[in-house]
């Protein structure tokens, strides 16, 4: 099997995450100490030249999403911890192994941005994550290691939308999740209309090992323009379903046959979605992309929440992106009508397809309503819905022709 590289988990199950003072034996709070030291510009300054990228989904240079933020008298740092992306639970990991380490990188951006307060947004289906993360915040306070900075925990409702950064902070307010129109963007008037900074639990928990090895270490780590190492989740019909913590050059083949042990039960592959269930599903012959933001992009795919499922031949495809469509209908909030109307049709062009009734005007029309929904469409959440079923029809088209009837 090839070998892991280790930065957010190389102390997983050798240190208590609750504990402060387990974290600090091992060099923990050493970049917030750095951090504190440095003028606010030049910590800003400090993560933009590492070229940290968002590991959330969107591929943003952190250290720029928080140059944006104005001056004011009060300001939020806000940690998404919904992670409601199917076959997604890297976040999850890193609470579990390494939750100090988030708590310190929540301080390292407040105090970038000049803020004291900050929120960790949990999913719903995380109520253990609520628990463990409050005695490490309990911990961490009474260590001194947070100063003045403080974490508050709270739990969403199990809103799949509420990945989105401006659903998650109606969601925060205590309103019902939906996307906000943009402009403005949350750094400029987020949450209870004040400047916040929402950044994913992986980018968050990175930061304090930019910060003690600096921002040309964390540069000759993984591929040239989204450095460091991605926790994958590996799901599916893989020998060995669990999590790997990668270099960012690192290959879906290296990913699937090398740390996954290839396909389960002798059976050959047939494709591979990254980044959850908006993503892409990528055939065999695209399994040499490295698994960097940008060459993901260069196929039409994501890598997203760094989520991968692995399909044997023996799977309809149709049928799995049948599910993914009903999926997208039950989750969309509703609020703009290309999502709203759109995730309908689109489960009901699928399901009549699926079910061998469909015709070639149905794949045309299901075309039609993808680019309208990507293009109109209020957040991700339709702006992606129509992804995994138009990478299917590109790769797969011949599974769809043998069930369409004229």
């Amino acid at each position: 099997m090839a070998e892991e590289m280790r930065v957010l988990l190389k102390y997983a199950d050798q240190i208590n995450p609750e504990s402060a003072d387990d974290y600090i034996k091992v060099g923990g709070y050493k970049g917030l100490e750095k951090a504190r030291s440095m003028d606010r510009k030049a910590l800003i300054e400090e993560v933009k030249s590492a070229n940290l990228r968002g590991r959330g989904g969107a591929g943003f240079n952190a250290g720029l999403k928080w140059s944006f933020v104005p001056e004011a008298e009060v300001k939020y740092v806000v940690c998404n911890l919904d992670e409601g992306e199917p076959g997604t639970y890297k976040d999850r990991i890193i609470c579990q192994k390494n939750a100090q380490a988030l708590l310190e990188g929540m301080a390292i951006c407040g105090a970038a941005i000049g803020s004291n307060i900050g929120y960790i947004y949990c999913r719903g289906e995380y109520p253990f994550i609520v628990e463990l993360l409050n005695k490490a915040i309990e911990n961490a306070k009474a260590s001194g290691a947070l100063g003045e900075f403080n974490i508050e925990v709270r739990m969403g409702a199990g809103a799949y939308v509420c990945g989105e950064e401006t659903a998650l902070i109606e969601s925060l307010e205590g309103n019902r999740g939906e996307a906000r129109f943009k402009p403005p963007f949350p750094g400029v008037e987020g949450a209870w209309g004040a400047p916040t900074v929402v950044n994913n639990v992986e980018t968050l928990a990175y930061l304090p090992y930019i910060l003690t090895n600096g921002a040309e270490w964390f540069r000759n780590l993984g591929a040239e323009n989204y450095p460091g190492t991605k926790i994958i989740t590996l799901t599916g019909d893989i020998e060995y379903a669990s999590y790997f913590e990668v270099p960012t050059n690192y290959t879906l083949r290296d990913v699937i046959y090398k740390l996954g042990g290839g396909i389960k039960n002798g059976k050959k592959f047939k494709a591979v979605q990254v980044g959850g269930t908006s993503g892409a599903f990528i055939p065999e012959s695209q399994l040499d992309t490295p698994i960097d933001f940008d060459s993901m992009s260069s196929i039409g795919a994501a890598l997203g929440s760094g989520a991968v499922l692995v399909l044997d031949e023996t799977r309809d495809i149709v049928d799995v992106v049948t599910r993914i469509a009903k999926f997208f209908e039950h989750e969309s909030c509703g609020k703009c009508n290309p999502c709203r109307e759109g995730t309908f049709r689109q489960y009901e062009i699928m399901k009549q397809i699926n079910s061998g009734k469909g015709t070639e005007k149905d794949l045309e029309k299901f075309l039609r309503l993808s680019k309208v929904m990507q293009n109109a469409a209020l957040c991700g959440l339709g702006q992606a819905a129509p992804v995994p079923i138009e990478s299917t029809i590109k790769h797969f088209e011949h599974e769809y022709r043998r069930k369409l009837t004229i």
